[in-house]
């Protein structure tokens, strides 16, 4: 199981406007953008929470995605569920509800199918259950998260003590700034490296991502899309690609790898955005990612 995938987030359904239309209670959450990327490469199991509304062809897609759903508990009430709007720009989401519902009693306890997985991945949720979470673990090769400016702004100090044991963290450009307190994205890199990830990648946007590792940068550009439909779950279908891509690789330390785990997650998020919730990355076959993949690392001179 050492290239089993463990995901531990949120399974949501999210009701979405932007300018190219709207979607109501879609297939959405954390732990779901990043199974359907990470699937691609490895097997994905999920640990979340749902409620008894939750929709059996939700639960089928995912099943037929090579998503393994048995720590998916069931509870009595209805799923977490998001409602929000982007502007014309597509950049910023106005929240316009949040109802946790089931998800605010969200617990993760593992179960040795789930404990023996080689590589663990803590979407965003409190850093607690995180830590709680990777405690459970029996040893993974591998073990990343991702956080947001909520978590650092109200519980800093559990992130930090979850960040001097993880190898690898996700954190867009202002919860880097945030958390460091540096406006520098070199320096705030640095500030991380040093409280313990070995591994830090920095989501820019429609500006691309940059990878910090052992003193080096990599500076990757977004895939140029001709229509962004719906940015929802773009970050987390980014970190699905990296992280399967490195599952599925014998070594994660190698910089060569890392390079090719940052373009496949940025032709995964590339392909997340065309269309709503999950619909372009719940139907995507290898051979378009691997079409997509050859044309973006040529642009790029990367073998």
């Amino acid at each position: 199981m050492k290239n089993a995938i463990l995901v531990v987030g949120s399974v949501a359904l999210d009701s979405v406007q932007t300018i190219y239309g709207r979607t109501s209670r879609a297939l959405g959450g954390s732990a779901v953008h990043f199974s359907m990327s990470a699937s691609q490469f490895a097997p994905v199991k999920i640990v979340g929470v749902v409620g008894e509304d939750f929709p059996v062809p939700f639960r089928r897609l995912l099943q037929r995605r090579n998503i393994c759903l048995k720590g998916m508990q069931v509870l009595p009430g209805k799923t977490f569920h998001w409602t929000g709007r982007y502007d014309r720009g597509l950049k910023n989401a106005v929240t316009i509800a949040t109802h946790l519902n089931v998800f605010e009693y969200f617990k993760p306890k593992l179960a040795p199918p789930h404990s023996e997985c080689g590589v663990l991945f803590l979407a965003n949720i409190d850093p607690d259950l995180q830590r709680d979470v990777l405690s459970q673990m029996s040893g993974p090769r591998l073990t990343a998260c991702d956080t947001m400016n909520y978590w650092i702004s109200l519980k800093k100090k559990s992130l930090v003590k979850l960040l001097a044991k993880v190898n690898l963290l996700f954190v867009n450009e202002e919860e880097a700034r945030q958390l460091t307190q540096e406006h520098n994205l070199l320096k705030a890199a640095r500030r991380i490296a040093a409280m313990g990830p070995q591994i830090t990648v920095i989501k820019r946007g429609d500006s691309g991502s940059m990878l910090f590792y052992g003193g080096e940068v990599i500076a990757m550009p977004a895939r140029p899309i001709e229509k962004v439909v719906d940015p929802t779950g773009a970050g987390d279908t980014f970190a699905g690609g990296f992280i399967g891509y490195l599952a599925a690789c014998p070594g994660w330390r190698n910089f060569r790898v890392l390079k090719r785990a940052m373009a496949y997650g940025t032709v995964l998020s590339s392909f997340s955005v065309e269309d709503f919730s999950v619909k372009r990355t719940g139907g995507l076959s290898k051979a378009e990612i691997n079409d997509r993949y050859k044309k973006y690392v040529k642009s790029l001179l990367i073998d």
